[in-house]
């Protein structure tokens, strides 16, 4: 059965709601770019309602060892997640610094990119498959647009990665069909309007992976 993580949750109620659909991660953001970006207060409160209830997942882009230590300090995450250009050395420098799991986002539209992604084999826990942006935007993922999943054919699907992009539920039970991703990560595709995540597309979402 594929790992289903909700990212860019923000508010109790939507937590509440990933929980109750029996999602296995939840993502939160700390990046201020995002419209999906929570501040270390939120974070707290957020933290302690997850805890011992669903995997907490902190997604910065490009941070310094200072931000982490704040935000591993406040939401108590199980999981660190690199949504920048984090090199392969800073992945590992990241995992020894904090001893968490690290997930490792990786923008995808060539093989190229999948070649690249193969350098974080062994050293990121996981690897997010995810679209990649749109040259000269401003946030690394969350567009709600996918890859051509053609690309990541020959991959394990027990192996530790994610996919990610454009899914939502009408989406994501034929994603998992056609890719046999282990994982699978929505932001934008279980959202009401951007940022705003929508209780009732969460639990469409939760379901439709756990169709097949």
């Amino acid at each position: 059965m594929a790992i289903v993580k909700i990212c860019g949750l923000s508010t109790p109620e939507t937590l509440a709601a990933a929980i109750a659909a029996g999602a296995d991660m939840a993502g939160f953001v700390f990046f201020e770019k995002s419209p999906r970006h929570i501040d270390l207060a939120v974070a707290h409160v957020l933290g302690l309602m997850a805890a011992g209830r669903i995997r907490k997942v902190a997604l910065t882009v490009d941070a310094g060892d200072d931000m982490l230590a704040e935000i591993v300090a406040e939401l108590e995450p199980e999981l660190l997640q690199l949504h920048g250009a984090e090199s392969p050395a800073r992945v590992a420098a990241v995992k020894e610094r904090f001893g968490l799991p690290v997930i490792k986002a990786i923008g995808v539209a060539t093989p190229e990119d999948m070649a690249g992604a193969a350098r974080y084999a062994g050293i990121a826990d996981i690897i997010l498959y995810d679209a990649k942006p749109a040259p000269g935007a401003s946030v690394p993922g969350g567009a709600g647009v996918s890859f051509d999943w053609r690309l990541l054919q020959g991959l394990d699907p027990n192996g530790g990665w994610m996919l990610s992009g454009g899914l939502d539920p009408d989406t994501v039970a034929e994603a998992l069909r056609r890719t046999r991703a282990p994982g699978v990560d929505v932001s934008s595709g279980v959202e009401r309007e951007r940022g705003v995540k929508d209780a009732a597309k969460i639990e469409n979402f939760v379901k439709a992976a756990r169709s097949l």
